[in-house]
């Protein structure tokens, strides 16, 4: 999904060996839609030229020879025509230049004119990273509105293992589509999402369980994080290539509903923001939104009355086995939902009866509103695509076959009507 469609990002390279890195984090850019132009530091062509970056797919590179004032290829026309400015890898040298106000190459200029959101992600010898002058111009960045993504710890080009690696180009991709795409509505506020097939065991190595892969809660999970929410994931589910949301694995149902009772009771006490640097001394600002949840999970029926240790033995079953089943606890329909939005998720196979089944789901488990879908052809299991049908008791809105993820993002502004 071109998530970044109409998005424009200045990208900023300085001398590190870990400007490779910048290459990935180009492409991503610009595989999700947006006209990315790199400006580079004059030390930064000592490891790589800018042919490379405009191969990846970078507009023409802005550098020191080729700064044109007869058009808007200069350190002034470029701050104008651009979203966001990140500087990914951010070297000590720039860092501690940056926090004086110090101009003295094209890079420096161009953040010193850029008046937008910053990002800046350093990549330093872990001495130099963590050397008092650096941490005091960090926290000088950060007090004039540049958003910092702090290295991680590993093994250094100097053979060094401490903190000062450049992050993660995921992570930074996230970082910076997450500040193009906020919305104020979502931002400081709680949302839990949950995904996947409960696991109901038999013995300790079989289990009771249903098709649902988790892709949805998944999607859901990245587009709320990408419009400013405080995220947490509760799912059955390996997850991989999400965003930094908080994530709680579990495998049962009774795990699922102690889990979410535990984090809706959080969620409702609001998001604490910190103070600015400027009013360290201040506390905390407490901010009380109304939290919601997405229960995506989709939640065994029926679970073994008599789960085993070890493992039951086909010469002692014999030919046939009786498995006798109770049913399962309904955790939507249990959950305290007072002071919290519930969205449920309904999957289907007679679509006759769909419509049907979901109201009386809705009204039966006091719902704000659920998403039925119908599990067929391209939108069954495991599928990348799905339609959805958001029913309130006002209203039902029909979804097209989209991506996942496009669904998701779909949600996120359906959704907001239920606070309204």
């Amino acid at each position: 999904m071109k998530i970044l469609k109409d998005k424009k990002i200045l990208l900023g390279v300085t001398g590190s060996i870990s400007i490779y890195k910048s290459i990935e984090l180009l492409r991503l850019f610009v595989k999700a839609g947006a006209e990315v132009k790199v400006v580079m530091s004059p030390t930064a062509k000592k490891f790589i030229s800018p042919l490379t970056f405009e191969a990846a797919g970078s507009k023409k590179v802005l550098i020191e020879e080729n700064e044109d004032w007869t058009n808007k290829n200069n350190h002034i026309g470029v701050c104008e025509d651009y979203d966001i400015f990140v500087i990914a890898p951010a070297t000590a040298n720039t860092i501690n230049k940056l926090s004086n106000g110090i101009a003295d190459n094209l890079l420096l200029q161009s953040a010193l004119a850029f008046n937008k959101p910053k990002i800046l992600a350093p990549a330093a010898n872990t001495n130099m990273y963590k050397n008092p002058f650096t941490q005091a111009s960090l926290k000088l960045l950060k007090l004039n509105g540049y958003k910092i993504i702090e290295p991680v710890t590993k093994e250094l080009a100097c053979k060094t293992v401490g903190e000062g690696a450049l992050a993660n180009v995921e992570t930074i991709f996230f970082a910076t589509s997450r500040e193009l795409l906020k919305d104020e509505f979502w931002c400081d506020r709680n949302v839990i999402v949950t995904g996947g097939g409960t696991i109901e065991k038999i013995d300790d190595v079989r289990y009771i369980s249903n098709f649902s892969s988790g892709k949805q809660a998944f999607a859901l999970a990245t587009a709320l994080y990408l419009k400013g929410a405080n995220v947490e994931l509760i799912t059955t589910k390996e997850t991989n290539n999400l965003p930094p949301v908080e994530i709680f694995k579990v495998d049962s149902a009774s795990k699922m509903k102690e889990y979410l009772e535990d984090r809706i009771r959080v969620a409702k006490k609001g998001v604490l923001k910190k103070p600015d640097l400027l009013n360290e001394l201040n506390r905390p600002e407490l901010v009380q939104k109304t939290p919601y949840l997405f229960m995506a999970a989709a939640v065994s029926d029926y679970r073994p009355k008599y789960p085993q240790s070890g493992k039951l033995k086909k010469e002692n079953l014999g030919d046939e086995w009786c498995l006798e089943l109770i049913k399962n606890i309904d955790i939507l329909k249990s959950i305290d939902k007072e002071g919290i939005k519930v969205i449920g998720f309904k999957a289907e196979l007679d679509e006759k009866e769909a419509l049907k089944n979901a109201k009386k789901a809705l009204e039966e488990k006091n719902l704000d509103a659920i998403c039925l879908n119908i599990v067929k052809g391209k939108t069954g299991f495991g599928s990348e695509k799905n339609s959805i049908v958001f029913i309130t008791k006002e209203k039902i809105i029909q979804s097209p076959l989209k991506t996942k993820l496009e669904i998701s993002f779909d949600l996120t502004e359906i959704a907001k009507d239920l606070d309204g």
